[in-house]
């Protein structure tokens, strides 16, 4: 039987159907649950968003795939316990959507008659927050900060707090504000550290990591991302000085802390040019 030249999202909830059959199925999918896939979903997210970030395009189809497999993995566990199958996740999706864009579909109907409403991008985003907080606290999420996910990346976290406050007003008004937060906090973290207090010295760290995160919201970038870049660059800059060693038939444990920072430097200063 010839194959078909383009398979569907039915096709792929046939075969999640078959890797879950417990007359021949794989034994590794078989025997998972929501909390066990759990890992792989956050590891194949953050790979899309190294993809994009690198504009490796063909490989982000690839990822964008692993990811959708996570959802479809999802549907098939909720089908079979009697939770939820993938249609229900669609519809709960495009009814959720059309309700937060009522500058797209006034109407309230997805195929309705939606005329432009023509309102600009700041009314759009009062809009968005105000139908997000009528959500919330339909579910019983109370208060500003209600309903930041707590099992969000740390950074991630953190900016959604600190922007869920600033729009009550609980933010610096200039950057310089929060710059000088942040020396503070170092400040601060100098003292925890002497005292010899480790506890205290972990609780100014946060503060410190809270601050600096609040400089990347300032300036409108993504704290993840920011440091992602930056471990890329680390990763970068000392493979160099390795491979400065390999030449010499040496590795980073045979020479000095001077040794390295100096062809650490040298990778810096290269880099740079």
């Amino acid at each position: 039987m010839q194959e078909k030249s383009l398979f569907s999202v039915e096709d792929l909830q046939f075969l999640m159907g078959q890797l879950r059959n417990p007359d021949g199925g794989c034994p590794w999918d078989l025997k998972q649950t929501f909390a066990t896939i759990v890992p792989s979903t956050i590891e194949e997210a953050y790979e899309v968003a190294e993809a994009i970030e690198r504009e490796d395009f063909g490989h982000l189809k690839e990822e964008l795939g692993d990811l959708l497999f996570q959802v479809i993995f999802y549907a098939q566990l909720g089908r079979e316990e009697g939770h939820f199958d993938f249609s229900e996740i669609v519809d709960t999706l495009v009814r959720k959507l059309v309700r937060r864009h009522p500058h797209v579909f006034p109407s309230g109907e997805l195929y309705g008659d939606n005329a432009n409403t023509g309102i600009d991008e700041e009314q759009i985003k009062q809009n968005w927050e105000a139908i997000k907080a009528s959500e919330r606290e339909a579910k019983g999420e109370s208060g500003v900060l209600g309903g930041v996910a707590a099992g969000l990346p740390a950074l991630t976290r953190a900016a959604k707090l600190q922007k869920r406050a600033a729009q009550v007003g609980f933010d610096w008004p200039q950057i310089d504000g929060v710059l000088a937060k942040v020396e503070e906090e170092i400040g601060e973290l100098r003292e925890a550290i002497q005292s010899g207090d480790l506890d205290h010295a972990q609780e100014e760290l946060g503060d410190l990591l809270f601050a600096c995160v609040n400089v990347s919201r300032h300036l409108k970038q993504d704290p993840e991302a920011a440091l992602r870049h930056c471990n890329r660059k680390f990763e970068r800059r000392f493979g160099q000085v390795e491979e400065s060693l390999r030449v010499e038939g040496k590795q980073p444990a045979d020479v000095t802390l001077e040794e390295l920072d100096r062809l650490w430097d040298m990778a810096k200063n290269q880099e740079r040019r």
